[in-house]
This record gives structure tokens, C-alpha cells and sequence, in this order.
């Protein structure tokens, strides 16, 4: 995933296809219960999205930690297992699907923000009152974990402000594995406010980004989100909008949702997003028109 013309399609929401799929996340643990649980609807949603058109699965380890899982119930080696396992069950899924359907397919492990573990919004807020050291304590040993499982990539993404994200640029730059780093945007600021332009400058010159941009933001968000990484980081843009609406913590549920309009994509495209694909409320069948309606731009 470097520098390139082509377009590469990324998933949507591993929520919305596991609710498709008939199942429950009610959970603090979210997506992350499933790999407990039910490991084969995991694979299935993931197979979902391949067979949509997808080139990369991410991985169900958003809010998956070894802190919020033992907080859940598990001792210490059973949660770094189940952070394991959730990149692991990408992989089965990127296997089964390189016989049946295409090669050239990857796996990215969600790196969710420390606000995502506290399953209460925060990574719409940021600015958790932690200090660099205590996000880095946090983010240093799952980051570690995540790499071992043996991902293609990995997806930072949803991170709220530009204080978390100079903490993960480092943490990344050591492990070396190619990352991608997605900030919640609103308007021209991230979502604790920044300027969009001192959050990505934060980006520039990182040894282990291939992409950068936003995602888990509204549609209309977006062009000015892309236009500025690419501008500031010289990076690739990556894209992936969740379906607009508001984040209720309490109910768990989004709302005013609406939808991604392809007319929108053609427009990140021009400005230099690379990874375009979809987030919170997008399923399978979106990211079958968007992979539709963005080919044929590549042909």
C-alpha cells in the first residue's frame, strides 16, 4: 500500500455485518465479545466483506485489551490470547478467501484510542486526563501484542485528538509493522478541537505510516479532513466515513444516521485518498457499490 493511483477498498463497519449477521454487541467489549464467543460469525462478517469487494478485513480488536478484557472477567494470559485471536480470526478469513476468490488480500488490526476501552464515547471527546506516560503504558503492550498476531497493517483509527496521536506516532515508528492513522474529525477541527492542521503535522515524517486521513467521521467531513493529510503529511489519504448521525453511549446505538453518498467519493479520490471504504452503519452492501462505483475510475 504505497503511493499509487489505484484505489484500494477497505471494509465497512465490522459491527453493522455482525448485526447483519444476527449478532448481539451490547457488550462494553463490543466486537471483541464475539471473538469469545462466537469466533465463526466473526469469520463469516469478515468473509462478508471480501466477498463485497473489500481488499482488507480489520481485525475485531477496536476495543480489545489486555485491561478492559480482564476487567471483563479474563486472567492476564487468556486476554492477551483473545487480542491475539481477533487478528487471527482475519487471517482464517483473508485465507479462505484467497482460495475462493482473489489473491492480494490483507489484514489490518484495529488499533482503537484509549477512549474506545472505556466503551462510554470518549473517543468522540479525546482529552481523557491521562498523561502521555499513561497512554503510553496503555497503547506500548497491545500495540506489541497486536504486532505479534502477524497482521498485513495496522489501522489506527478513531483517535479523538493530536495529544494521543504523539504519543502512538513513536510507539508505531518502533514496532515497524506499516500502519495507517485515522482521526475523528468535526468541520475543520478533530473531535477535542485541534486545528486539522497541527493534528496531521503530528503525522509528518512518521518512518511507519502508509496512509493517513480519517474515518468514523460524517461524509460531509471528510474532503477537507483528506485535502489537509495529504497536504500536511504527504501521505496517501485513507478514508472511511461511518454513515453521518450521533454516538449514544448509553443506548449503544447511533442516530440521525443517513448515508454514504458515492457522488461524495469521486471527490476524496481527486484529493488523494488511496484507502477509501466505510465505517460505523456501513455493511456489506455498501461497500459492494462503493467498490462499483470506485473500479472503474482505476481501470
Amino acid at each position: 500500500m504505497t503511493a499509487t493511483t489505484t484505489t484500494t477498498i477497505l471494509d465497512g463497519g465490522l459491527s453493522t455485518a455482525l448485526e447483519e449477521l444476527g449478532a448481539d454487541l451490547g457488550s462494553a467489549l463490543w466486537t471483541a465479545r464475539l471473538v469469545r464467543d462466537d469466533p465463526a460469525r466473526v469469520v463469516a462478517a469478515h468473509r462478508a466483506y471480501f466477498e463485497a469487494g473489500a481488499e482488507v478485513a480489520t481485525a475485531a480488536s477496536y476495543q480489545a485489551s489486555v485491561p478492559s478484557l480482564v476487567a471483563a472477567g479474563h486472567d492476564e494470559a487468556e486476554a492477551r490470547r483473545l487480542v491475539v485471536a481477533a487478528v487471527e480470526l482475519a487471517r482464517v478469513a483473508r485465507d479462505e478467501a484467497t482460495d475462493t476468490l482473489r489473491t492480494g488480500l490483507r489484514v489490518a488490526a484495529s488499533v482503537g484510542p484509549y477512549g474506545a476501552v472505556l466503551a462510554d464515547g470518549s473517543e468522540y471527546r479525546g482529552r481523557y486526563g491521562r498523561t502521555a506516560r499513561e497512554l503510553r503504558d496503555f497503547h506500548g503492550p497491545r500495540l506489541e501484542l497486536l504486532a505479534s498476531a502477524g497482521p498485513d497493517l495496522l489501522a489506527v483509527e478513531t483517535v479523538p485528538d493530536l495529544d494521543e496521536a504523539a504519543v502512538l506516532v513513536p510507539l508505531l515508528d518502533e514496532i515497524g509493522i506499516p500502519a495507517w492513522f485515522g482521526y475523528v474529525v468535526r468541520g475543520t477541527t478533530t473531535a477535542a478541537g485541534q486545528p486539522l492542521e497541527e493534528a496531521y503535522a503530528v503525522l509528518r515524517g512518521s518512518t511507519s505510516l502508509v496512509a493517513a486521513g480519517v474515518n468514523c467521521s460524517a461524509p460531509g467531513d471528510v474532503l477537507h479532513a483528506v485535502t489537509t493529510s495529504v497536504a500536511v503529511t504527504g501521505l496517501p489519504g485513507v478514508v472511511y466515513p461511518n454513515r453521518g448521525g450521533t454516538w449514544n453511549s448509553a443506548t449503544r446505538e447511533w442516530e440521525g444516521a443517513g448515508g454514504l453518498d458515492l457522488d461524495l467519493v469521486d471527490a476524496w479520490v481527486d484529493a488523494g485518498a488511496r484507502l477509501v471504504g466505510g465505517c460505523c452503519g456501513t455493511a456489506p452492501s455498501d461497500i459492494a457499490a462503493l467498490a462499483e462505483h470506485v473500479r472503474p475510475r482505476d481501470a
